[in-house]
This record gives structure tokens, sequence and C-alpha cells, in this order.
């Protein structure tokens, strides 16, 4: 069943744009948007998942991190 609902005239053009090129329903149009932004997330987290393991600066810098967060634990917590 069908629900009514009320979008801002950005998002509707917007969504109505992405309808005309997919010639798609707008169900199908925001169905599909939100079904593949996770995926997406997931996918760009993996390409770039342990991209800095064995850099020297980035090992430098994590180090140096870590003794700061230890200060910071032991004067805030």
């Amino acid at each position: 069943m069908a629900k009514p609902m009320m979008v801002s005239d950005e998002v509707y053009n917007k969504l109505k744009k992405i309808k005309e090129k997919k010639n798609e329903s707008f169900s199908s149009v925001i169905n599909n948007l939100l079904e593949d932004k996770p995926n997406k997330t997931w996918e760009a987290l993996d390409k770039v998942a342990g991209i800095f393991k064995g850099d020297k600066e980035y090992d430098a810098i994590l180090k140096d991190s870590k003794k700061r967060w230890k200060r910071w634990g032991k004067r805030y917590a």
C-alpha cells in the first residue's frame, strides 16, 4: 500500500532526475538508494583498510597517538 510523503523541492528534483535517467518509479529509486548506501560504504572501507600498515610515518603517528590517549585517559578518566 502506498503512503504519501513530503520532501523538499530540492530532494524531489534530485529523485526525479534519477527516476528519469533510470526509467524507474520513485519507489524503486528510493529503495535502491537505501539499499546501495551501506554496500558502497563497506566497499570503500575494504579498499582502504590497512593500506598504511608498515608505513614508517603512519607507525610513528599511531605510536604517538596511543601515548596521547593513555595520558588523556589517566587525566580525565
